[in-house]
C-alpha cells in the first residue's frame, strides 16, 4: 500500500477508533490524544512494515494502551510497553458502530468558538495533525495546539455525554456541524490569506467529511445540499487560476476544464436535496451553483433564476454576503446601476464597510457603468484590504488596466 493510501486509510479510521474509545472509556480529551499518538505510530510503522490485517483493531489497541499509560502516569512503564507493542500489536476487537456523527456533534459543541470547532473537527474527525492544521490556517503550531487544548477542556467542563442529542437540540447542533464544514470548505476553496488562491487539502477534507455525514443522513435536504454545493463549486478548481497562479474570474474561465464528474454528481445531489417540504440555505446555494454549472458559457447563464434564488436565500437566511451576490446577479439583469443601488445598503453594515469583497464588487460594477475613476479607486482599496496574495494580484491588475487606459 502506498504512503498516500495509508494516509487516506488513517483519516478514514481515526473517527471510528476515537468513537469506539470514547464510548468505552468516556474521556474525550484523553482518548483524542491517545488516538493521535496511535495514528502517528502507524504513519511511521505501517509504510515500513506493512498494514496489519486489522488496521482498525491495531489502532484501537495502541490507543487504548496509550490511554492506560496516561492514566497511570508511569513514564518508565510507558517506555517499556511502547518498545514491546511497537514491534507487534495484536488487533483488538472494535465494535462496528460508526460514531463519526456523534464525534462531529461533540467537536461542534456550542460552548466552543467557530475557530475551535473547526480545529477540533479537523483533528479529531479529519485525522489531521496539529501541525497540518496550523499550516493550513497559517498560524503557529503552538497557537493551534493551545486552541485545541482549550476546546477539549471546555467540552470536559460542559460535561457533555457521548451521544446524539435529541429533538430541537439535535437539529440545532447539526446546523452548527454543517456550518463548520462549510467554513472549512470555503477556506480551502478561497484562502483568506497567503500566496495561493486555494488550499486543496482543506477543500477535499471538507468534502470527505461531508460525504461521511451524508452517508449517515442521506435523507436530510441540507446535508445533501451542502455536499452538492461543495462538489459543484470544487468542480471549477482547475479553471480558477492560470499556470502561474493568477486568479481567473468565473466569466473568463474555460468551462471545458471544469470537472464533469463532480458536476454530474453535484447536479444529481442538488436535485435530490430539493425533494423535501422545507428549503434551507445550503439547498438554495446548491441550486445557484447548479445554475452556473449547466450554463455552456458566461453569456448562457440564467441570471433571472439566480437572482430569484438569491432573493429567497436573502429572506430565509439574511447575510450581507448574500446581498452582495444578489447585487451582482441584479446588475447582470438590469444593469450596473441597479446592482450599485443594492450595494449602497451595505455601506451601513460595519461587517462589510471596508470588506475587500464589497470594494471589489463595487469596482466591477462601476467599471461596467463606465466610471473608470471610481472603479480604479475601489480596485486599489480592495487590493489593500485582502490578505490573499492571489486576489491582491488580480485586483491590482484590474486597477493597473484602468490606470493605463486613456479613459482614466
Amino acid at each position: 500500500m502506498t504512503a498516500s493510501a495509508i494516509e487516506d486509510l488513517l483519516r478514514e479510521l481515526t473517527p471510528q477508533v476515537l468513537g469506539a474509545l470514547v464510548r468505552r472509556y468516556g474521556t474525550f480529551e484523553g482518548c483524542e490524544d491517545a488516538v493521535q499518538e496511535a495514528v502517528l505510530a502507524a504513519s511511521v510503522q505501517w509504510p515500513a512494515e506493512g498494514v496489519p490485517a486489522n488496521p482498525r483493531g491495531w489502532l484501537a489497541t495502541v490507543a487504548s494502551r496509550r490511554l492506560i499509560d496516561q492514566v497511570r502516569s508511569d513514564s518508565a512503564r510507558r517506555d517499556r510497553e511502547e518498545q514491546v507493542f511497537a514491534a507487534e500489536v495484536p488487533p483488538e476487537e472494535v465494535p462496528d458502530t460508526d460514531d463519526t456523527l456523534v464525534l462531529l456533534f461533540l467537536c461542534c459543541h456550542p460552548t466552543l468558538t467557530a475557530a475551535s470547532q473547526t480545529a477540533l473537527t479537523l483533528r479529531a474527525v479529519g485525522g489531521l495533525t496539529t501541525a497540518e492544521i496550523a499550516r493550513a490556517f497559517l498560524v503557529p503550531e503552538a497557537t493551534l495546539a493551545a486552541r485545541i487544548s482549550r476546546a477539549k477542556q471546555r467540552i470536559k467542563a460542559a460535561g457533555s455525554s457521548f451521544e446524539l442529542p435529541e429533538g430541537p437540540e439535535r437539529e440545532e447542533r447539526l446546523r452548527v456541524v454543517l456550518h463548520v464544514l462549510y467554513l472549512i470548505f470555503n477556506e480551502g476553496y478561497t484562502a483568506s490569506s497567503g500566496e495561493d488562491l486555494d488550499r486543496v487539502d482543506l477543500a477535499t477534507e471538507a468534502i470527505r467529511l461531508t460525504r461521511m455525514v451524508h452517508a449517515q443522513l442521506p435523507a436530510d435536504g441540507e446535508v445533501t445540499g451542502l455536499l452538492a454545493l461543495m462538489l459543484l463549486t470544487h468542480s471549477r478548481r482547475e479553471a480558477r487560476t492560470t499556470a502561474s497562479g493568477d486568479l481567473v474570474p468565473l466569466e473568463e474561465q474555460d468551462r471545458a476544464s471544469w470537472d464533469a464528474g463532480l458536476i454530474a454528481e453535484g447536479l444529481e445531489l442538488a436535485k435530490s436535496s430539493l425533494g423535501g417540504t422545507e428549503l434551507g440555505p445550503y439547498q438554495l446555494q446548491a441550486a445557484i451553483a447548479a445554475t452556473h454549472a449547466v450554463a455552456t458559457d458566461a453569456a448562457d447563464t440564467d441570471w433571472k433564476q439566480i437572482h430569484a434564488l438569491y432573493l429567497i436565500l436573502e429572506r430565509i437566511a439574511p447575510n450581507p454576503m448574500v446581498t452582495l451576490n444578489r447585487a451582482v446577479a441584479l446588475a447582470e439583469l438590469e444593469g450596473p446601476q441597479a446592482g450599485l443601488a443594492v450595494l449602497a445598503a451595505l455601506d451601513a453594515d460595519e461587517r462589510m464597510a471596508k470588506h475587500h469583497r464589497l470594494l471589489s464588487v463595487r469596482a466591477h460594477l462601476l467599471e461596467m457603468a463606465g466610471d473608470s475613476d471610481g472603479a480604479y479607486e475601489n480596485y486599489r482599496n480592495a487590493a489593500k484590504a485582502t490578505a490573499s496574495m492571489a486576489e491582491q494580484r488580480y485586483l491590482e491588475s484590474r486597477a493597473k488596466k484602468l490606470r493605463d487606459s486613456p479613459a482614466v
